[in-house]
């Protein structure tokens, strides 16, 4: 792993830290911004979770406010290096900050989808589900990809019909990545923009229960 990036955990919003048993969580915002922009849905998830909200590493272009995990040409960058380097850190942070964690699922939109799906390619062994709203899987090939093929950890991607902000080709491409790499939950949202309805809440919140219940 590179050492380019460092998540400052001191701007970490926790829900039950201590955990106690409880799965976690980790909360991945998108371009823009910040550590408390996801944390507001914690009453929508499920119950019995510890609820990590992390900052982003990088700050975009003035004058864009908030946060980002890499530079927004990395969107069409066909290694996915920034994406590649944004999931190390997050991984860094993991293991600094939620070793001694049973169970680890993402969730992540947009940018902090595609860093998600990005650290589970990474570490299969330490993420077991991601949840990814308005994101995409990074193209290009990763070591463990055939891990995850054999494995077929638990996946939800959620998407509208009128979100014009992902690249069409890198929507294609995710729609035919992860089957091939996941146990997939997905749904494509009828009006939906670059955002997250109500809807798509509730089948995140039918996925973490189903994740959560599964760990016996």
């Amino acid at each position: 792993m590179t050492d380019h990036l460092a998540i400052d955990e001191t701007l970490t919003r926790w829900m039950h830290r201590e955990r106690d048993g409880r799965p976690l969580l980790v909360l991945l915002h998108g371009y823009g911004a910040d550590e408390h922009d996801l944390f507001g849905l914690a009453p929508y998830l499920p119950d019995g979770l510890a609820i990590a909200s992390v900052a982003a590493p990088l700050t975009p272009p003035w004058p864009m406010p908030g946060r980002s995990w890499y530079p927004i040409d990395s969107l069409d960058t066909r290694d996915a290096a920034g994406i590649t380097t944004a999931a190390e850190s997050l991984l860094r942070w993991l293991e600094a900050e939620a070793e001694d964690a049973a169970s680890i699922a993402l969730l992540g939109f947009s940018q902090g989808a595609a860093v998600s799906l990005q650290a589970l390619r990474l570490a299969p062994d330490k993420v077991d589900a991601v949840v990814a709203l308005s994101g995409y899987a990074a193209p290009g090939d990763l070591p463990h990809d055939d891990t995850l093929r054999d494995r077929k950890p638990p996946v939800f991607w959620g998407r509208g019909t009128h979100d014009d902000v992902i690249p069409a080709q890198l929507v294609d491409h995710t729609a035919q990545w992860l089957p091939d790499h996941s146990e997939l939950s997905g749904r494509v949202y009828p009006g939906l923009t670059h955002s997250i309805s109500e809807q798509e809440l509730s089948d995140v919140r039918v996925f973490l229960t189903q994740w959560k219940d599964a760990l016996g």
